[in-house]
């Protein structure tokens, strides 16, 4: 079977599953998604490029932002200083769980991929004040995305700074415990709008793609080192489906990260990019029927990492 037939059965076969999830609803305006899209972009590293059903949907990336921050708080302050303020350990407990800050003997986000680790990671990002420092991370999004068109959806941003009274009780915790060094309010500000830009799963399929390319654009212009792309892969594996990402990794086996938006974003090293959406999400958070297109793909076409 040719791949776009492949992927037209696949998502027609798991859309009935969006009838199960449910849309976010805890930030206001997420909630107005349609429940039952679902789509898949396919770029691979020959260039060649699949997809169907709901691909141009633009939807706000939430956390598929924390690889983009990752990355640049690496390049902005070097490895080592990046894991003196998170670990690389699965946290076991759901994203945005305070629990571990207090609990944990080494007093730090368990990873970056989690919201307390992310929000130290925007707090990382050099620049004069937070407008400076989003800006940066934002071009460096639009740069590895190669999607000069993303840009902050300001309503769902609003809705976020308004209602996430959990993410700034994080921030203080951890201006508290040393791992924030500057001013928790600019993080904070810097957080909210990398989780409200938006994007298609074009866009987050060609991120995919550059990381698949272990840090390379289209172009041959290298962003990244190798090694950075693979400390990112690797944590994807471990940590980029929230609490079921041991499920997911037996399920699937391909690094991936998802998103409350709607989107999942996976790697194929030296293969492909993929990029999924659909807003009906499981308990977990994670794309419902997004998964199971993964999956299904996965037995199709053999893209296990392992």
């Amino acid at each position: 079977m040719e791949l776009e037939a492949l992927l037209k059965e696949i998502v027609e076969r798991n859309r009935p599953l969006t009838d199960k999830g449910v849309v976010a609803h805890y930030i206001p305006e997420l909630d107005k998604a349609r429940k039952d899209a679902l789509g898949i972009v396919i770029k691979a590293v020959n260039g060649k490029e699949y997809y169907y059903g709901d691909c141009d949907t633009r939807f706000t990336i939430q956390s598929i932002s924390k690889i983009i921050t990752l990355m640049l708080a690496m390049l902005d302050n070097g490895e080592e200083k990046v894991f003196s303020k998170v670990g690389m350990e699965p946290s076991g407990d759901p994203f945005n769980s305070i629990q571990k800050l207090e609990t944990s003997l080494s007093k730090k986000p368990c990873n970056p991929l989690i919201n307390a680790g992310a929000i130290a990671m925007a707090s990382m990002i050099k620049g004069p004040d937070e407008r400076a420092r989003f800006e940066r991370l934002l071009e460096f999004a639009r740069k590895v995305t190669e999607d000069p068109s993303i840009d902050v959806n300001y309503k769902i941003y609003c809705g976020e700074k308004e209602t996430g009274f959990t993410n700034w009780a994080m921030g203080y915790y951890l201006k508290g415990d040393g791992v924030i060094e500057g001013n928790v309010p600019a993080a904070l500000d810097v957080y909210f709008k990398q989780c409200s830009m938006e994007v298609t799963a074009h866009t987050i399929a060609q991120l995919g793609l550059f990381l698949a390319n272990d840090g390379v654009l289209s172009t041959g212009e290298r962003v990244i080192t190798p090694r950075l792309a693979r400390i990112v892969k690797t944590l994807m594996v471990t940590c980029g489906m929230y609490d079921e990402s041991g499920e997911f990794a037996v399920r699937v086996g391909i690094p991936s990260k998802s998103g409350v938006g709607g989107g999942i974003m996976s790697v194929v090293p030296r293969k492909m990019g993929i990029g999924v959406y659909g807003p009906s999400l499981d308990h977990k958070g994670n794309s419902l029927a997004g998964i199971a297109v993964l999956e299904d793909l996965e037995q199709a076409i053999d893209l296990s990492v392992f």
